[in-house]
């Protein structure tokens, strides 16, 4: 299977590195040090799991040079949707299919008006990992695994074409037949996890055993299963403590890849995140105070900041 992986960070990088192993015949797209350091060295893996390395990888800055594929692994930051979408595009004009890898629950909707309606199917990654150095991807926590599937159910040929290089790669791989459900179960958990770790700076042990972040963190999950909830999303509002106990059996030292961004100095997917659950729990009629307080919180750091320029 010929794949391009359009974000080759912690998601598009591990997951891209593991069908690459499979098997696969992978393009990454990749600009300045990143790039060079894959072209030159390689796109190295270090896990708890066990460290790997693909070399030589193919690896391209403008998608417009890469090779033609079956299909594209769409996994930027939500707020790079727009921009590497439409750059995305020359590459996959043969008609490629796009499997987003996205957080919340609206990649699929975007994505669509930009590449056409069908072209895209929605996906949900569980992996904790981040870029490490240039070329060099850190797989810090939960075991991999990859969810994706057509919103009508339906075990498509291209969905069963990516399952078969999941399988070849070793990658945990499931395709849904209610993605719509499995992209809010990842939203309910995610969007509390993400706002709570960025502003406090606190891992996710440290959150869980203080009660009163604790309570902050529950709140923020019956909020985002009540939104799912009145989306017809197909939860329940006992989702709420199966989310919870999940979140309960992470490593201690978890937090959101939003943690890590504000850390940074670069701009965050709030508005996608909790700013989503606002947005259409405004529209459903649903109240959602408490992650309105953590996105109007957050608010200051939304667009990047150097920390240095705050200093």
């Amino acid at each position: 299977m010929r794949i391009i992986v359009m974000g080759t960070g912690g998601v598009g990088g591990y997951f891209g590195a593991k069908l690459a192993a499979g098997g696969a015949d992978v393009t990454f797209i990749a600009r300045g040090a990143h790039g060079e350091a894959i072209r030159r060295d390689g796109l190295y893996v270090k896990s708890f799991q066990g460290d790997f390395r693909i070399h030589p990888a193919r690896c391209v800055a403008d998608p417009a040079e890469a090779p033609p594929a079956d299909a594209a692994l769409f996994c930027v930051k939500l707020t790079d949707t727009e921009a590497a979408a439409r750059a995305l595009l020359p590459a996959v004009k043969a008609g490629a299919d796009i499997f987003t890898f996205q957080n919340g629950v609206e990649s699929a909707e975007t994505l669509d008006r930009i590449f056409g309606k069908g072209r895209t199917v929605p996906g949900v990654a569980y992996i904790s990992a981040t870029l490490g150095a240039p070329g060099h991807i850190v797989h810090s926590a939960l075991t991999p695994r990859l969810e994706f599937g057509e919103f009508n159910g339906e075990r498509s040929g291209r969905v069963e074409a990516l399952l078969k290089a999941c399988v070849a790669g070793g990658v945990q791989a499931t395709a849904v037949a209610d993605i719509t459900q499995a992209l809010w179960r990842k939203m309910s958990g995610l969007a509390p996890m993400a706002s709570l770790t960025a502003l406090t700076r606190a891992p996710m042990g440290r959150l869980r055993a203080e009660p009163r972040t604790r309570g902050l963190l529950q709140a923020l999950i019956e909020e985002a299963v009540a939104v799912g909830v009145a989306k017809g999303a197909n939860l329940a509002p006992g989702d709420a403590a199966l989310i919870m106990a999940a979140i309960d059996g992470l490593n201690e030292a978890m937090r959101a890849s939003m943690a890590f961004d504000i850390e940074n100095g670069k701009p965050l997917e709030s508005p996608y995140l909790s700013g989503a659950i606002v947005r259409i729990g405004e529209k459903l009629g649903v109240p959602t105070p408490t992650h309105r307080f953590f996105y109007d919180a957050l608010a200051v750091w939304e667009k990047g900041a150097s920390r240095k320029s705050e200093a």
